[in-house]
C-alpha cells in the first residue's frame, strides 16, 4: 500500500518581495544571542513557538532527529553542517540503497522532491552562519532518511523499514511529515496493516519520540500514521495562532496532539503566510525577494508543522529527558492559541501550540 505526503502546499506567487532582515555584523554569535541569518526576520514560526528564550537553556547539542520523509539535500548551504547521511528505503529491500540524499535511490527515482529538504531547515538548519534561516535547534544533527519518491508516495513497507533504520542509528526524535488519506486508519484498527504501528512501537520501546503531521484535509481525526499509538499527532496554525483551515483535527486515542506553525493557504497572493525554509537550490521561488540561488522557499502544511514540534522536542532530549518526559512536558506546557492557557485539550489545537521557552523552563525539574 502506498501512503502518499500529499500537501506541503507551495505558496502561490506573490505580489511582491519581504523585506527581509539584514545580516548580522560585528561580534559573533553566541548560543543565547539572536541569530544572524538574514531570513531570520521573515521567519514568524520560531517567534509562535515562543523559541528563542529558549536557546539560553538548550540548543539542541547532542540531540539527533531523523527527517524521514523524501530525503535531505545533503550538500545545502545552510544544512550541510548538521545532516549525517542516512539511508534510502525505495523499493529496494531491507538493506537500503542510498545515503538519505533527496535525489539517492533507483535511478529513476533520482528527480528528487523538495519536501524533506524543506523539513529539515525548520527543524536545525545552521545557524548563526550568515546564510538563509535559523533551525528551532540549532545545533541538534538531522539523520537523512529517504522514504518518499518523487513524487511524494511511498509503501508502508518502506516507511516502516525507515523508523526502525532511524531507531537503530541514533535518532531521537523521528520527524514524519507525510500521512495516508482518511479512512485508511480503519486497516489499522483491523489490524490490516500493521509494518508501520509496529516501527513506531519498536522505536518507542528504544526510547525515541515519533511526531508525525495530522494531514491536510480538515478531517475530524489524526491521519495514519499521526494516528498511531506512540505518536504524537501534529496540527497546524497560522501565523494569527488560530487553526489553519485545511489541517486536520489533532484528534485521536489517547488525545497524544499538539499544534505548531504550518501557515495558510490564501485566496490572494500573499508572501509571509507561509513557512520559509530550505529547498535544494535552483527549485525555490525568487517571487519573494528570498536569494537569487533559489534555496529558500514558503510551503504549506500540517508537513511544516511538525518539525517545529520536533526541533522542540530536541532541545528537550538535549536537557536529558526522555521520552516520556517530552510528552508530558508537551501536554503541560503547549498553550491554546492566542492564549495562556495551558494543561488542556482542545480538539482545535490538541494539548496546544508546543511552548519551547515553557517546556525548557519546566525541563529543568521535570527531566
Amino acid at each position: 500500500m502506498r501512503l502518499t505526503r500529499r500537501l506541503a502546499t507551495l505558496l502561490v506567487l506573490a505580489a511582491g518581495p519581504l523585506a527581509l532582515a539584514p545580516a548580522g555584523a560585528g561580534a559573533s554569535h553566541t548560543d543565547t544571542s539572536r541569530p544572524n541569518d538574514p531570513l531570520y526576520g521573515s521567519q514568524w514560526g520560531p517567534g509562535q513557538v515562543r523559541v528563542e528564550p529558549a536557546w539560553h537553556r538548550s540548543v539542541g547539542r547532542g540531540a539527533v532527529v531523523a527527517i524521514v520523509d523524501s530525503g535531505i539535500d545533503l550538500d545545502h548551504e545552510d544544512l550541510a553542517r548538521n545532516v549525517i547521511p542516512g539511508n534510502t528505503f525505495l523499493d529496494c529491500g531491507t538493506q537500503g540503497c542510498g545515503n538519505g540524499d533527496w535525489q539517492s535511490g533507483p535511478p529513476e527515482q533520482r528527480d528528487g522532491e523538495p519536501h524533506g529538504t524543506h523539513v529539515a531547515g525548520i527543524t536545525a538548519a545552521v545557524t548563526d552562519n550568515r546564510r538563509g534561516i535559523a533551525g528551532v535547534a540549532p545545533k541538534a544533527k538531522l539523520l537523512a532518511v529517504r522514504v518518499l519518491d518523487d513524487d511524494g508516495s511511498g509503501s508502508f513497507e518502506d516507511i516502516a523499514l525507515g523508523i526502525r533504520y532511524a531507531a537503530d542509528h541514533g535518532a531521537d526524535v523521528i520527524n514524519m511529515s507525510l500521512g495516508a488519506l482518511p479512512g485508511v486508519q480503519g486497516f489499522v484498527l483491523t489490524g490490516m496493516e500493521t509494518a508501520v504501528v509496529d516501527a513506531i512501537a519498536y522505536a518507542s520501546s528504544k526510547g525515541v519520540i515519533v511526531i508525525a503531521a495530522a494531514g491536510n484535509e480538515g478531517f475530524p481525526l489524526c491521519d495514519e500514521p499521526s494516528f498511531d499509538p506512540g505518536a504524537i499527532c501534529v496540527g497546524a496554525t497560522d501565523r494569527r495562532e488560530l487553526k489553519a483551515s485545511y489541517s486536520n483535527f489533532p484528534v485521536k486515542p489517547a488525545f497524544d496532539a499538539v499544534a505548531g506553525p504550518g501557515g495558510e493557504l490564501t485566496t490572494i497572493f500573499a508572501c509571509g503566510e507561509g513557512i520559509l525554509s530550505t529547498v535544494p537550490a535552483g527549485t525555490g521561488g525568487d517571487y519573494c525577494g528570498y536569494p537569487a540561488n533559489k534555496a529558500y522557499d514558503e510551503y504549506v502544511g500540517t508537513s511544516m508543522a511538525t518539525p517545529h514540534v520536533s526541533g522542540v522536542a530536541a532541545l528537550l532530549s538535549a536537557q536529558g529527558c526522555t521520552r516520556a518526559e517530552i510528552v508530558q512536558l508537551f501536554k503541560t506546557t503547549s498553550r491554546q492559541g492566542n492564549s495562556e492557557v495551558r494543561g488542556v485539550y482542545t480538539p482545535a489545537y490538541g494539548y496546544g501550540i508546543v511552548d519551547a521557552d515553557a517546556a525548557t523552563q519546566a525541563a529543568g525539574t521535570v527531566c
